[in-house]
């Protein structure tokens, strides 16, 4: 008996030192330092993890209803479910509606939609997109921690898709941090956060893939930055977060040929929209500047026409009289180089810059005329109503008109009064042959021609004098009656 329990007593000594061997054993495998380029993806994860945890709460989801008159379905099939969330407004926006249906009387029905915004403000402002809330007739936020208000309209901007709304909480609300949208970079990781197609709080990662994107076609003044970050319906009016996390953007749009993620989403610059949401915040509308000129792109062919090296800056097609452009100076044909110091990238990079300009504001503009730099002052103006600030593209016979493919001919006071025009103002194009010069640079049959090579024509006869001094190729500025431009033409 006594010998059992000796070999009892051995054998769970044993068994005890084995069990504590593998556990220290153990615990030196999981105390050992992980391999360097894995610590680093891993801090680098949780440095994504802490810069969201800190950025969703300010984050919101938007949910807005609007009662609408739609013909109503006959037969088995109702296309119009007033609950499918792909009434988001961004959705429709830029997919169209997804049936067309049969002539049938009017019904009311609650549209619903959805999107997204953040917190700015203790007080209870929202910043997100007009797209989301500006025909809503009733609008409902819901917080991170789920409860829900009911905000109201402080402002919209159509023309930059920028909202704020307000919601009234007894206690101070998360705020999101803005950043600076001019200091990011290409290539620069990008944080998106929203409520895609009704799913709270999604968040995804990318970079910025572009910068400065406009002419796209949504927005009357666009300087969107592009993102591969997954941008989807419910997403408008999100943050576009920096790892620093502060917003840098508002999702706003997304290229997409299937109505979701495709790798190309847009999102407005934080600084245009703080621009914006300060002025509805403080007026209720948005004032933009003005200088009254009609401007255009330049390609080669312009600059060397301009005495420019190469294709920089935007040139004045037009100035308007009494406007802040002519009382500063500047002149028809003058190319502007750089608005107080910066260069001017194009177009919208100068139309942007100005609308974003207080009214009043003096700015300096280095521009260049008849070859030579000279520094102008202007004092920005206010947009009047329906102006239009960007510039758009708007029978003699000889041996130089065939090359060209024109016919021409005097403008006389009726052929004025048929187009539109002022007599003398140039000579009127009345055929433009298919396939010429001339048709592929956009001209047609009833524009005018007012100058050739920076010389006002107000004939025929003065129009071909000029023209003859021109044997390999031509600038001319013609006008449709609305925008003139500048082309040129290279002689066949």
């Amino acid at each position: 008996m006594m010998k059992s329990r000796s070999i009892l007593g051995l054998v769970s000594k044993v068994f005890m030192l084995v069990f504590v061997s593998v556990i220290l054993n153990q615990s030196q495998v999981f105390s050992r330092p992980l391999d360097p380029d894995i610590a680093l993806l891993d801090r680098t994860a949780k440095a994504f993890a802490k810069v969201v945890q800190k950025a969703r709460p300010a984050v919101v989801f938007i949910k807005v209803e609007k009662t609408i008159e739609r013909k109503s379905t006959q037969g088995p099939f109702h296309f119009m479910d007033p609950f499918d969330f792909f009434n988001d407004p961004f959705f429709e926006r830029f997919f169209g509606p997804h049936f067309r249906r049969p002539q049938a009387p009017k019904r009311k029905f609650k549209q619903r939609g959805q999107g997204s915004g953040f917190i700015v403000d203790k007080r209870g402002y929202i910043l997100t997109n007009n797209h989301v809330v500006g025909d809503a007739d009733l609008i409902k936020v819901r917080l991170f921690d789920g409860r829900e208000f009911k905000a109201k309209i402080v402002g919209t901007d159509p023309q930059s898709d920028v909202a704020v709304i307000k919601i009234d909480a007894d206690e101070d609300l998360p705020i999101l941090p803005l950043g600076d949208s001019d200091r990011i970079k290409v290539g620069e990781w990008v944080i998106a956060v929203g409520n895609p197609f009704g799913l709270n709080e999604s968040v995804t990662v990318g970079v910025v893939s572009a910068k400065g994107r406009n002419r796209i076609g949504i927005n009357d003044y666009e300087d969107f930055i592009q993102t591969d970050a997954a941008i989807n319906p419910g997403n408008s009016g999100g943050p576009l977060i920096n790892i620093m996390g502060e917003a840098v953007g508002m999702n706003t749009a997304i290229f997409s040929r299937s109505g979701g993620y495709m790798g190309i989403g847009f999102a407005i610059p934080i600084n245009m929209a703080k621009a914006v949401m300060h002025q509805l915040i403080e007026k209720g509308k948005v004032v933009r500047g003005w200088l009254g000129v009609v401007i255009q792109e330049i390609d080669e062919e312009l600059a060397r026409s301009f005495g420019l090296e190469k294709p920089q800056g935007v040139l004045v097609a037009e100035v308007a009289d009494d406007s802040p452009a002519a009382r500063g100076g500047i002149k028809q044909g003058d190319v502007i180089l750089e608005l107080d110091g910066r260069k001017v990238k194009d177009v919208g990079d100068l139309r942007n810059r100005i609308a974003l300009t207080p009214p009043g504001t003096k700015v300096k503009l280095l521009i260049l005329r008849d070859g030579k730099k000279k520094l102008l002052v202007v004092k920005v103006g206010e947009k009047p109503g329906g102006t239009v600030i960007a510039g758009l593209e708007s029978g003699t016979k000889s041996g130089i008109l065939k090359k060209l493919g024109l016919s021409v001919q005097d403008l006389t006071p009726e052929l004025a009064d048929q187009f539109g025009y002022k007599e003398g103002q140039g000579v009127l194009v009345s055929e433009v042959e298919p396939g010429s010069p001339a048709e592929r640079k956009g001209i047609r049959a009833g524009f005018l021609i007012e100058e050739v090579n920076q010389v006002k024509v107000h004939n025929v006869k003065e129009f071909m004098s000029a023209l003859g001094k021109s044997p390999k190729r031509v600038l001319l500025r013609v006008t449709d009656g609305e925008f003139p431009r500048y082309v040129v033409i290279r002689m066949e």
